[in-house]
Formats: structure tokens, sequence, C-alpha cells
């Protein structure tokens, strides 16, 4: 495990700065406005670093998140905006929430980062929340494509091998859990994201049959977030590698997509 994936205070001013340099920007220069009011919602928020970044601008934020640790951090942490309801977290899976009753009203800005390739049935997820988008709202995606170098999120393996060693998550399953196994890694958490993985394509494909358009979208050759990761500056995709489908997804670390109800 890369030693920021054990800082949770670290990880969460990451995700703040990352936010306001390269997400809101991204939405910004995609035609949307972020204005102050505007209600924001991140479904699966972790510690709500992203959020921050809203709150920053004037927006009233709304986290979902199921890891219950991470909202704890999140209550000391964003204590001053909690209190001044500028946030408010809600600990429980995505589809167990009520909208009507507990999310207080429709969003102008939906955002997943890092969560589409988490989330199992992921075509019901992304009409469902047509439910509770605003007119004219928009969905913002940020995620990994699956058969990109750590596509299988290895990173965060305790094994230090293991966590530095690009595409074998992509062996088949069988192989791929052996190795996982072999170091007491767990199996179980990895193989899960093994199958809900998302591919650039796989997701073009569920926005179209939803009923999206795309407004805006970014390959990145290099993710924004390795800025403080690693130190290096993000890099978009070359254009002739970004038409490239199925191959792109094996040399892009990160896409960005906004999208809106057609």
């Amino acid at each position: 495990m890369f030693e920021f994936h054990g800082d949770r205070r670290g990880y969460f001013d990451m995700q703040i700065l990352n936010a306001e340099k390269y997400v809101i920007p991204f939405i910004e220069q995609s035609g949307v406005a972020v204005k102050p009011g505007f209600r924001v919602l991140e479904i699966g928020c972790g510690e709500g670093g992203v959020l921050k970044a809203f709150v920053n601008k004037g927006c009233i934020g709304v986290g979902v998140e199921m890891d219950t640790p991470r909202l704890d951090n999140a209550a000391i942490w964003l204590k001053e905006d909690i209190d001044a309801g500028k946030i408010k977290f809600i600990d429980r899976d995505i589809y167990k929430v009520d909208p009507e009753k507990e999310l207080g009203g429709l969003f102008d800005i939906i955002v997943l980062k890092d969560v589409i390739e988490h989330i199992h049935d992921q075509p019901k997820l992304i009409s469902w929340m047509k439910s509770f988008l605003a007119p004219g709202g928009t969905i913002f995606f940020g995620f990994p494509p699956w058969q990109m170098p750590f596509g299988g999120h290895q990173q965060i393996c305790m094994n230090k091998w293991l966590s530095r060693l690009p595409y074998y998550h992509l062996l088949p399953r069988s192989i791929y859990a052996a190795i996982l196994r072999s170091k007491k890694e767990n199996v179980e958490a990895f193989l899960e994201i093994k199958d809900t993985g998302i591919s650039i394509e796989r997701f073009e494909r569920i926005v179209k049959q939803t009923g999206y358009n795309v407004v805006g979208k970014t390959h990145f050759f290099l993710n924004p977030i390795y800025e403080w990761k690693f130190g290096w500056k993000a890099r978009k995709q070359l254009g002739i590698i970004s038409a490239l489908p199925y191959i792109r997804n094996f040399f892009t670390t990160c896409v960005y997509y906004l999208i809106k109800v057609k």
C-alpha cells in the first residue's frame, strides 16, 4: 500500500485540492457555471473532500457514504460546515436512501468520483439518478478504466510488491485470486472490483441507453490526482489514443465525464 492511502487526513486534503484545480474547472469548461446556492450531491463521498471544494464556492453539499469510519472523520474535519448547514452526510448505501425524505430536494450537480467502478448494476444507478436531478442538472463522473495499469485498485494492497505491479488484475479470475490469496490480501474485496470494473466503452453505452447526453469529457494519460500522490503533472491523453476503442483503456489512467438528461 502506498503511504498516502493510509493517511486519511492527507487524502482528504488531496481531494479538496484536486476538486478545486481539476474537477470544478472541468465542469465549468463543459458549460456549467458552479454557482453559490447550487445543491451538490456526492455518492460515495468518503470524508467529504470533494464536497468541501464545492462548499468553498458557496454550494450546499449532501454526501452519501456507507463506510462509517470515513464519516466519523468528516464529522470532525468538516464540523464547522456541518454546524452551519452547508454540508449534510447520510450514512447508508445509496440504494437504501429515500430521496424524497432524506436528500432534501433535487440537485444541480451529482458527483461520482472514483465510485462508479465499485457499483453493482451501474445502469440501474445511472438511470435512477434522474429522479433526484434538478431540471438542467448534470452528473460528473471520474473513474479509472478497468483495463488501465492499476484498474484493479491493487495499489491499496498491503503487500508492497503487489501494490506496485500493473495489469495483473486482468488475469483470469482464478489466477488473480490465487495471487492475492498467496499474499493474504482481501480476495473478496478485490474480486468485487473485478466484477464491477468499467471500461470507457461500457460507460458511454450505459449513458446513451439510460437517456443521457455527454456534454463534456476528458481522458487523462496521467490522472490529475497524481499531482499530489506522486508529484506528476496531469496530462491529457493523446487524441489519437482516445479515438481508439478498447485500446485506449489500457493507457488511460482516468476519465472525466459530464452528462445531462436528453
